[in-house]
């Protein structure tokens, strides 16, 4: 008896690797992926000025950072575009952890983050691009659509519903130029955005999907991964929600993994993580007697399977893995 419904997933042509450079920017679903990634010793850059929900504000951020590495230092924030309330110096393209009492102090951080990510997102190989809501706001005064409102107040802006059409158009200029030498994933984030209720959160999500499509119609480099089909039918369960009715639950979020891990990686490294993860496994394990001979064993044969795993990969960094079990010894 099939009792649920398995989202069909068409494995990616082209596998990411250990050898591979990710870039992952969108809603703070791309940030659980690329914890994930990282934390099995992918090398990867994530959100790096911040999550991003709206397709407009992620677009933005690729731009600006595709800017400076041509070139354009204007790319980087400006002092004249921060703004002030209170008590805090904050930019509407920058998430809110970029703020900060002192201006000089928060240009400072914005700037480095943006020369990182420009760098990062130069070198990458793929791209992850992870679309939250196509729900947007617009800020009044300048007319240009902010990532973040920072709790300003809300007759400051403008709520819109993007559209369609200029949501894809903007991606596949992007797709086609800035990133047309990367290999680009895209997702739609199974967060529920429930402010707005239930009928607005399903209408957003079926823009972006159509968007994505178009897109993918367009440029033979992009892939659509299912990740909010695969929370809303496979997990179609409240059990896999956290206790706001909106974010997955980490069992959920592990369960999405394993079909990205599915899709992204061949046999080769699909049995690397194993071992990656076993070592991960063990790190974390808190030993009933650490002084013991069995755990000093323990930990010994955990350091030649990472040395073992650094022969074939050395660019793999196990030094807080390595500082763990070496202190029992």
């Amino acid at each position: 008896m099939q009792l649920y419904t398995t989202t069909q997933i068409k494995p990616f042509a082209k596998k990411i690797d250990h050898l591979s450079s990710i870039f992952s920017i969108g809603s703070c679903f791309a940030e659980n992926m690329a914890n994930k990634l990282r934390s099995l010793k992918f090398k990867v850059t994530s959100s790096p000025t911040g999550i991003l929900f709206n397709p407009e504000s992620i677009a933005l951020a690729i731009e600006r950072l595709s800017a400076y590495n041509n070139g354009d230092v204007s790319a980087l924030p400006q002092r004249e575009e921060l703004q002030y309330a209170n008590g805090l110096w904050f930019h509407y393209d920058f998430h809110s952890s970029f703020s900060h009492t002192d201006a000089d102090k928060a240009l400072e951080q914005m700037r480095k983050a943006v020369k990182a990510g420009a760098e990062a997102l130069k070198h990458a190989d793929t791209v992850i691009i992870t679309l939250g809501t196509a729900l947007a706001y617009r800020h009044i005064d300048s007319g240009k659509i902010v990532a973040n409102c920072h709790k300003q107040p809300q007759r400051l802006f403008q709520r819109e519903m993007l559209d369609i059409e200029a949501i894809s158009e903007r991606y596949i200029k992007l797709c086609l130029n800035s990133l047309s030498d990367k290999r680009i994933i895209f997702t739609v984030s199974p967060i529920r955005h429930l402010s707005d209720g239930l009928e607005i959160n399903s209408l957003s999500k079926a823009i972006l999907r159509v968007a994505i499509d178009k897109v993918a119609q367009h440029a033979d480099n992009v892939a659509y991964f299912p990740s909010f089909e695969i929370m809303n039918d496979e997990l179609r369960d409240y059990r896999f929600y956290a206790d706001d009715m909106a974010h997955p639950t980490p069992l959920a979020i592990n369960y999405i993994w394993e079909r990205f891990a599915q899709a992204s990686f061949s046999d080769k490294t699909s049995k690397l993580l194993a071992r990656i993860e076993q070592i991960a496994t063990d790190a974390a394990h808190r030993p009933f007697n650490p002084t013991s001979e069995a755990y000093k064993t323990f930990c010994a044969k955990n350091l030649e399977r990472i040395e073992a795993i650094n022969k074939e990969y050395p660019q793999l960094d196990f030094a807080e893995e390595k500082r763990h079990f070496s202190k029992y010894l």
